[in-house]
């Protein structure tokens, strides 16, 4: 099959012919139609995610497409059906699974990391019928791609974690995939939205995304550190009101945020964490993709062909919205 792969951290990334991967038991090999081009793809490239081990790899965790081959242990994909997967696939018996909790499951698997990834035509899975989603009728695999890991995660940021209410004011730090989904939400949740990015072409993106607030320090209801900067950190937390909510869903790099311990107990500040989303809980955001509230087809800002991939992970994050990757 095609992919494309690195043989070195930082390398040439290239497409070539590899081996197409076995499918795994309890698992599925999926015929990738389109893949999300991810900050994170890139982060691994670089070196700075201990889960890749093994080089060459291929990259890639944002797929949509059908399923190819179905292993043994399967109960619910035949062959031919059109999905998509959360970024972790979830091993479906840890305790964190059987409390519902895929996301942080203990064993969880992550293609493009743990094991090759999508940017390629046959991607495997794990688990299937824990991990996989089924694509609404109508909806493209383009769009499919671009829900990700970013717009998912930022969904269950905003609406599950940090529980945003109608009329609440939302700061979103970034305005790259993960900001520009977290300001569609919120928006979309009934809120009043601000959006800060040093890219004014970013920021006027989430302005056409109703992003509309300007939010004083010490007036927001909850923040988003869409980046992954500790000094980002510190300011989302000067913006709260007294219990106020801040969320991190940008990855932080080795130095950590000085949180102000005294004023989040005086105010009864609360500082939580989100990663990703599991499977079960896609239904209601494809809801409100089906209704139209949600439109995470306006974050994809170009599509590209496989061959092209390396070249868009190279460059991610340069421009604005998304690159999808269609094979």
């Amino acid at each position: 099959m095609r992919a494309v792969t690195y043989d070195e951290f930082r390398g040439p990334l290239s497409m070539r012919d590899v081996p197409e991967p076995a499918v795994p038991a309890g698992g599925v090999l999926v015929r990738v139609a389109a893949t999300g081009v991810c900050r994170s793809d890139w982060h691994g490239w670089q070196g700075h995610d201990a889960d890749i081990t093994t080089l060459p790899h291929v990259p890639g965790h944002e797929l949509a497409g059908t399923v190819a081959a179905v292993g043994t242990g399967v109960t619910r994909w035949s062959v031919g059906d059109r999905v998509t997967a959360p970024f972790v696939n979830a091993c479906g018996r840890c305790q964190q699974c059987a409390e519902g909790n895929h996301q942080v499951c203990a064993f969880q698997r992550q293609p493009g990391f743990t094991h090759w990834g999508s940017f390629a035509e046959l991607v495997a899975l794990d688990a299937a019928d824990v991990n996989l989603v089924a694509l609404p009728d109508g909806m493209s695999m383009v769009t499919a791609a671009s829900l990700g890991c970013r717009f998912a995660t930022s969904y269950r940021a905003v609406a599950s974690v940090a529980r945003v209410q109608p009329g609440e004011r939302v700061v979103v730090f970034g305005c790259g995939g993960v900001g520009l989904s977290a300001v569609q939400v919120a928006v979309a949740l009934g809120a009043s939205v601000a959006a800060i990015d040093v890219n004014p072409a970013a920021v006027e993106l989430a302005r056409s995304m109703g992003a509309t607030a300007d939010v004083e320090p010490g007036d927001a209801h909850v923040t988003v550190d869409a980046i992954g900067d500790p000094r980002v950190v510190e300011t989302c937390l000067s913006f709260l009101r007294p219990r106020g909510r801040h969320v991190q869903v940008g990855l932080l790099p080795d130095e950590q945020p000085e949180l102000p311990m005294g004023r989040l107990l005086a105010q009864e500040l609360q500082v939580l964490g989100s990663h990703g989303m599991a499977a079960h809980e896609y239904p209601a955001m494809l809801a409100m993709v089906g209704s139209g509230q949600l439109r995470p087809d306006l974050l994809v800002s170009r599509t590209v062909p496989l061959e092209a991939a390396g070249a868009a992970l190279v460059e991610v994050g340069r421009s604005p919205g998304i690159t999808v990757v269609e094979i």
